[in-house]
């Protein structure tokens, strides 16, 4: 068997590295080396492509260090058991493939996960050596994301988050019992507490002395995590609530979720429900109606079945189910209320109460401001519109879904 190039492994790990979901760079402190000192970028416009909340397009190098695996996680394409072409990045390699990489202006950071070699202190000691080697030898000032191993050291974890922008742990599962059922090598407590560790860690650093100093920096853009979606059979009230849980406990910057689809050579009979990347969607705009626009978990997936409506989106069910409490009046709603009204984004929302403290608003307003109409009309009311019976209509829900799609034979 012919040894593998570095570019043969990079093809191995950098699809590997797939499957990880958290890939953003936003929130962190802005470094850049225009100033003569150094090597790298967290701004500007710069192989994985991300985006900020902001809309910057960031590139990142997003690889796996090796994806040989100690554990048998029934739903990783990595396990142990599983009969996929292995690879390995030595230390000196991913940081020589980072830097020549920023150098050629592909990457504007690292995105640097790994499977478990040896044990989980030897894999996270190698993570956190590359990252520092990036940071000190090569005065890296590049954004850096480092999966962090929850079985490591403690002070393994507090050094990787010297050097590293972000960390994110995986939950791997929205409940205990579907990691002790398909992960039965993690403990969710110790996830709990590693994520714990991190947060405990973030608010130290941030404290100030008595002479007005922090005490340096800590991972400036917060922790992350991932879950898989799908491989338990959670619902999605289940799923939402956990993040809901998450965000709280951790001040997590982000849960991102994985959607599920049944890889070869499965061990174990995991079950697969609905679409998985239509699910995976919707579980998206769930997750930020809770953290941006007032919603709680219970209120998006409150059916009997807890399942997320894959047809509308999730404000919009929500609207659907509540017709009740519309229409709403624009010119005199609180701005927790119009936060609710469908095609009303946060910044529509921001505009409309500046607006009418001048003035009444009027629909032609609405349009000028950036109000989706189209999903909004049935639910305001304005000086100039009313939609009368349209709200109670039998038909709203059809003038929303999507419509239907003749299948192929073929």
């Amino acid at each position: 068997m012919s040894k593998k190039t570095l570019m043969d492994r990079l093809a191995i790990l950098s699809d590997a590295a797939k499957y990880d979901a958290s890939c953003a760079s936003s929130g962190t402190s802005k470094r850049d080396s225009r100033d003569g000192k150094g090597l790298g970028s967290t701004e500007g416009s710069g192989i994985c492509h991300a985006y900020a909340p902001d809309g910057r397009c960031i590139s990142l190098l997003k690889i796996l260090m090796t994806n040989f695996c100690i554990y048998d996680c029934s739903y990783c394409v990595n396990r142990v058991s599983s009969n996929v072409e292995r690879a390995r990045f030595s230390v000196e390699e991913v940081v020589w493939l980072t830097t020549e990489f920023y150098r050629r202006n592909y990457i504007e950071g690292l995105f640097l996960s790994s499977g478990i070699i040896r044990s989980p202190d030897q894999t996270m000691s190698d993570m956190v050596r590359i990252a520092k080697v990036l940071r000190q030898d090569h005065q890296f000032r590049g954004y850096i994301h480092l999966k962090t191993i929850p079985d490591a050291a403690p002070e393994l974890i507090e050094e990787a988050g010297l050097y590293a922008d972000r960390l994110s742990i995986n939950v791997e599962l929205p409940t205990d019992g579907g990691v002790k059922r398909f992960a039965p090598e993690k403990r969710p407590s110790q996830i709990r507490g590693a994520m714990g560790q991190v947060r405990a860690t973030s608010e130290g650093y941030k404290e100030k002395s008595w002479k007005g100093r922090k005490k340096g920096r800590f991972a400036p853009a917060g922790q992350s995590t991932q879950m898989i979606v799908g491989a338990d059979g959670a619902n999605d009230a289940t799923i939402l609530g956990t993040s809901s849980t998450l965000y709280s406990d951790y001040r997590l910057r982000r849960v991102y979720y994985s959607a599920f689809s049944p890889i070869p050579d499965s061990t174990a009979a995991l079950p697969l429900i609905r679409p998985p990347l239509q699910r995976e969607h919707r579980l998206y705009q769930a997750d930020w109606l809770m953290r941006f626009y007032g919603f709680d978990a219970k209120e998006l997936a409150a059916n009997e079945t807890g399942m997320l409506d894959l047809g509308v989106d999730p404000k919009l069910d929500w609207a659907l189910r509540h017709r009740g409490d519309f229409p709403v009046e624009v010119n005199r709603a609180g701005r927790d209320m119009l936060l609710r009204v469908p095609g009303f984004g946060t910044k529509t929302v921001d505009r409309v109460l500046r607006l009418r403290r001048d003035r009444t608003i009027r629909y032609d307003d609405l349009i000028r401001l950036g109000a989706s109409l189209k999903k909004a009309a049935p639910f305001i009311s304005l000086p100039d519109w009313t939609p009368r019976a349209l709200i109670d209509g039998a038909g709203l829900r059809a003038r929303f879904a999507p419509p239907a799609e003749q299948l192929s034979l073929f």
